[in-house]
């Protein structure tokens, strides 16, 4: 299953890209599942990203790798894909795009694609990942003022 979310905040591009670290992360952290960062290297091939989710009654690991990273004037990206994941899911790839934007400000574009073990499994987890997603657009928006 694949989504797309996009927000455009004020802020251009190169200070876009400078902070995309481990303190925006903390800040896109959705209030439920609790995440503890155990690892963040940043944001280019080959770092890692280590993640404890918290649903209460039981912790999942879930271990991203930066496959991907590039960067063009007008444009960059990266991509981080699931090497370690929670038991609900079986493929992760979150392609992270930043775009100027001709009018100024910078276009932020979440592009995820995610597969459960069970394809039902995937419909039921669509709408939970979709809701986590949106709760970045105003976290962007004011972090990037």
């Amino acid at each position: 299953m694949r989504f797309v979310i996009c927000t455009d905040v004020s802020a251009d591009l190169q200070k876009v890209w400078a902070n995309f670290n481990e303190n925006l992360f903390q800040a896109l952290a959705p209030p439920f599942p609790p995440i503890n960062l155990l690892r963040f290297d940043g944001s280019l091939k080959n770092d890692e990203v280590h993640l404890e989710l918290n649903f209460l009654l039981f912790k999942q690991v879930w271990i991203s790798k930066i496959t991907e990273q590039a960067a063009k004037e007008n444009e960059i990206y990266f991509v981080d894909e699931g090497i370690k994941l929670p038991f609900f899911l079986g493929y992760w790839r979150h392609k992270h795009l930043m775009q100027a934007l001709p009018e100024g400000g910078t276009r932020i574009t979440d592009d995820i694609t995610f597969e459960a073990p069970v394809k039902a499994l995937s419909w039921l987890l669509f709408p939970a990942l979709y809701l986590q997603f949106l709760y970045r657009k105003p976290v962007y928006k004011r972090y990037f003022k």
